[in-house]
């Protein structure tokens, strides 16, 4: 029985790190291509691109990425469910802020799934492109990214997908962290999420405090005898 190479060496902490997750990848190369994107994504480089990447930690080409992403065998739920658990591991019992947000990039063509013509909030406008619902948790002024769920827009669902507004997927990502353990003790969003009565009303029922942002034209009927609104804070 011919014994399994060991996987190539990187960077000392990097190598570290990923030890966690080798046996996850039954094939070395795709082991050493998790390390390498590692590396690229804790690098320098401006836009963090496969073949970007592939040059900046010395591999001919970045097609080994691109197979690691595309076609390689590794289980997607069970390398994050390992990492949230991990970081479970290194915050210990401590609550955490939760911070909501969206992101996008910009993207040509429609060849990426789920890229569609919609509003990219950290471009602060409407392009081309694709755009995830984020989660991260503050502690001590560190942040620790969580988790995220692609937003598919109508107009680019695949057979078996569902339709699901950004507020609907920020409630599924708080609801699967509280189950994998986190405790979180403050809930921050912005005016999208603020302006979703689903997603408050859900988080009231789950007895989470929270502070959101309101649109300046949003409107609220004022019990009779008020004319003024004091700022909304849920806590």
């Amino acid at each position: 029985m011919v014994e399994p190479r060991k996987p190539q060496a990187t960077v000392g902490f990097v190598d570290e790190y990923c030890q966690t997750y080798q046996n996850l990848f039954s094939d070395v190369r795709n082991y050493e291509y998790f390390k390498f994107l590692h590396m690229g994504m804790i690098s320098e480089l401006s836009r963090k691109s496969l073949p970007e990447i592939a040059r900046i930690v010395g591999l001919k080409d970045g097609q080994g990425l691109h197979h690691l992403l595309r076609d390689a065998v590794w289980d997607v739920k069970a390398l994050q469910e390992m990492r949230l658990w991990l970081t479970l591991v290194t915050i210990g019992e401590r609550s955490i802020t939760l911070c909501i947000d969206e992101t996008g990039d910009k993207k040509k063509g429609t060849a990426t799934d789920y890229v569609a013509k919609q509003y990219i909030g950290n471009l602060g406008k409407v392009e081309n492109g694709i755009v995830s619902v984020n989660a991260y948790a503050v502690i001590d002024n560190m942040t620790y990214p969580l988790m995220f769920k692609v937003f598919k827009p109508r107009t680019r669902l695949k057979s078996g997908d569902q339709y699901k507004t950004k507020p609907q997927l920020a409630l599924e990502i708080t609801q699967e962290l509280i189950d994998y353990g986190f405790n979180i003790e403050l809930v921050l969003a912005d005016s999208l999420y603020g302006e979703s009565t689903e997603l408050v009303l859900a988080l009231v029922e789950l007895k989470l405090p929270f502070i959101v942002a309101i649109r300046s034209n949003h409107v609220v009927w004022l019990s009779p005898g008020e004319s003024s609104l004091q700022p909304l804070v849920c806590l």
